[in-house]
């Protein structure tokens, strides 16, 4: 095996209080929006990092007491509560690999350790789970496909559906006689379409399916015993909004909501009208839809993004807000009104930022938005930071990383670039069949206009990302080398044809739909997209920080690219592997990750 140099990390990147600002954003405690039991809402569940490392925690607000669950080297991050509230259910993988089975134990600690909470369901990568007051569906994905598993009371869990393609356990009923499933056996994993099945022996109810290039998603059924409507986000007008569909009857009732961007929404508690969280530039707002009158209601939340949000049995709304320059808080916005800080972590506030400015550029799909944040000491240097997904989208939500590049003197460009979710379904699927490349076409669009008007040294860019966005960073000096200072690559792809054959299968059926086939079917485009076909380009230094256990952008392809810029010698590279998967759940060894980037950024740049 080939030994790559390995990347430092600095003991400090500044000599002044900007030292302490950068790291106390990553170490003050945050804690996620907290998730009730359905039947028992003073019993909560959420995350935080207030050990040092993600880790799942309860909270019993009829006593105020908290106490984390979880302690696990590499962190936790998936955890549910079922109706009852009696125990905790969260995903038990191995070093981050996300390959497990859930396990449950007592809400209330009494001793008893973690226990396989469905015994006899095999171990896969989670896809989807619902768990109702007698029944619990759980989707377990594996080389043979997806498996979706129902027990019953006190018997065994059985298969009730199984197919090579990827599907997933979507809502369950009220009265949990129907499952809603999310599927994609016409062979396009990113337009599923939706099956609604009876619990007690598998039959289907209906199918909706709205043919190529639009997906359906099962979101919830109505919170109301026997009745059979399912909330269902569909893009039949070219962006994601909102239907009503009574299973049983068949009826489609297509919620037109004057509200540009894309919407997504769940039911309230009384099944009468939808908490729609609508999301336009980068930002997500909260509105109230009456489903008997159909008036739409926008909600006086707290200025800046919404993150999430749900009601509360009483009516009370609530959610997690913050911006780029405000650090989160998670809100309670009561029915008379009044909204205020619901919960606050123990510890010091993390310290704020400066506010994105929205950039708006020509390109050649369409116009393309960017967020620009720009320090009050920069002189050019900048980083375009790109987003991973691709299906995601930066938007004005607090970032520490996007902060302690801030800090180091770098403007800090983040694009929304075609494949990025948001901007309607035209912009998302558009690089289809072309991947990397039509991304990287807006993200130079963006870098022109930059430097056109001044905000960056167009020879003092480095481009960074992680997982895609750490995949188009090594495509981006590979395929544009004469426009970049440096590449800093987290979890990348790097070699598409090996990270195909090793990746979780998921992701495969996600890459087919994505390239129009397999590697065997369409092996060009593949090659085209592959940052390995390009390394003889490359002409800036190169970091690359990998995950040994990453299930999604696996070691050996990091390893292959790695061992081709070796060859060449002529380029300077370092590497950071980590001990975990698709990233860390670790503050300090994310904080290390931070370090390494802008120290490397600064020696290239130097």
């Amino acid at each position: 095996m080939t030994t790559h140099p390995a990347a430092p990390v600095p003991a400090t990147l500044f000599d002044d209080e900007r030292e302490q600002r950068w790291r106390a954003r990553f170490t003050a405690p945050r804690m996620s929006r907290p998730a009730w039991a359905r039947d028992a809402p003073d019993r909560c569940l959420y995350s935080s990092n207030a050990s040092g490392t993600t880790e799942i925690h309860v909270w019993d607000r009829s006593t105020d007491t908290h106490r984390r669950v979880t302690d696990r080297p590499s962190g936790t991050h998936s955890a549910t509560l079922p109706p009852d509230g009696a125990a905790v259910w969260w995903f038990a993988d191995t070093d981050g690999d996300e390959f497990g089975h859930w396990v449950s134990e007592p809400f209330a600690p009494d001793g008893t350790a973690a226990v396989p909470a469905l015994p006899g369901v095999e171990d896969g990568y989670p896809a989807g789970l619902a768990i109702g007051r007698r029944v619990a569906a759980v989707g377990t994905s594996t080389d043979d496909g997806t498996r979706i598993w129902l027990r019953v009371g006190d018997a065994p869990a059985t298969v009730v559906y199984h197919h090579a393609e990827d599907a997933g356990v979507g809502a369950l009923s009220e009265d949990e006689t129907l499952l809603a499933i999310g599927h994609s056996e016409h062979g396009d994993s990113r337009h599923p379409s939706v099956r609604v099945v009876r619990v007690d022996d598998g039959s289907t109810v209906a199918e909706l399916h709205d043919g190529p290039g639009r997906g359906l998603g099962p979101i919830a059924f109505a919170p109301v015993a026997g009745d059979p409507r399912l909330l269902v986000q569909h893009e039949r007008r070219g962006r994601e909004e909102l239907l009503v569909w009574d299973v049983l009857t068949g009826t489609e009732t297509e919620l037109d909501l004057d509200l540009p961007g894309e919407l997504d929404a769940d039911f309230t508690p009384d099944g009468r009208a939808l908490l729609v969280a609508h999301t336009h530039a980068a930002r997500t707002r909260l509105h109230r839809y009456d489903l008997d009158t159909g008036v739409l209601t926008e909600l006086p939340v707290a200025p800046g993004c919404v993150g999430s949000a749900d009601v509360r049995p009483d009516g009370t709304v609530e959610y997690s807000c913050s911006s780029a320059a405000e650090p989160p808080t998670i809100r309670a916005l009561h029915p008379d009104g009044t909204d205020r800080v619901l919960v606050t972590p123990d510890g010091e506030r993390a310290p704020g930022s400066v506010p994105v400015t929205d950039l708006w550029v020509e390109g050649p799909g369409g116009r393309i938005h960017a967020l620009v944040s720009t320090p009050a000491d920069g002189d050019g240097r900048a980083v375009f930071s790109l987003h991973g997904g691709p299906h995601a989208a930066d938007e004005d939500r607090f970032g520490a990383m996007r902060a302690a590049w801030v800090e180091a003197g770098f403007v800090v460009v983040e694009v929304n670039y075609r494949g990025s979710t948001g901007y309607g379904s035209a912009w998302r699927d558009a690089i289809e069949g072309r991947p990397g490349t039509t991304e990287l076409q807006d993200v130079a669009a963006v870098l022109d206009a930059c430097a056109a008007q001044g905000l960056v040294d167009p020879a003092r860019c480095v481009v960074e990302g992680w997982s895609w966005g750490g995949y188009l960073a090594l495509l981006a000096v590979g395929t544009q080398p004469d426009r970049w200072a440096a590449a800093l690559a987290g979890v990348p792809v790097a070699d598409y044809l090996a990270a195909y054959a090793d990746e979780m299968e998921q992701l495969r059926a996600f890459d087919r739909a994505l390239f129009g086939g397999s590697p065997e079917e369409v092996p060009e485009r593949y090659r085209t997209a592959s940052p390995l076909t390009y390394v003889d380009a490359v002409r800036v230094p190169v970091l690359v920080l990998a995950g040994e256990n990453d299930p999604r952008c696996p070691i050996r392809q990091i390893d292959n690219y790695l061992d081709a810029l070796a060859a060449r010698g002529d380029v300077p590279y370092e590497v950071a592997r980590f001990d975990a998967g698709h990233g860390s759940l670790v503050v300090e060894q994310t904080m290390q990750h931070v370090a390494t980037e802008i120290d490397f950024a600064r020696r290239a740049l130097a």
